[in-house]
């Protein structure tokens, strides 16, 4: 699945109200905006909230809960259109980049033991043979 920019998701989600808005005569509430748009509740919360703080929607409660409407929808044009990395996949990255370079610096002290070992052995085959030839 790819990214959606702010823009992109704001005018997903208020097609989504007006939609619902259209079809029932009633503003939707989370479930049904989330219903409509493929979204869990959590992610469908997280972009009402972030619209809502711009005034691009905004909360209706009614008998049974709280449903949205369509606050100044021109807003949506000031959202922005390109998709950011967010904290979490910066974070990821850094995360990635360290353990590589943690995984390449025990190869590399694997790699000095192993020849480590095998000098030693060969030292020692060296002593053996040098101790039957005295003998």
């Amino acid at each position: 699945m790819t990214e959606k920019s702010a823009y992109m998701e704001g005018h997903l989600i208020v097609a989504a109200i007006r939609i619902h808005d259209h079809r029932n005569d009633a503003p939707p509430g989370l479930a049904e905006i989330c219903a409509s748009l493929g979204l869990s509740r959590e992610k469908g919360g997280q972009l009402l909230r972030r619209l809502e703080k711009l005034g691009i929607v905004k909360p209706v409660e009614s008998a049974y809960g709280q449903r949205y409407a369509i606050g100044d929808h021109l807003k949506l044009e000031d959202l922005p259109r390109s998709t950011e990395p967010s904290k979490l996949d910066e974070e990821i990255q850094k995360f990635k980049t360290e353990r590589n370079k943690m995984e390449k610096k025990v190869e590399s002290i694997q790699s000095q033991q192993a020849q480590k070992q095998k000098d030693l052995f060969a030292e020692i085959e060296k002593k053996l043979k040098k101790n039957l030839n005295k003998t």
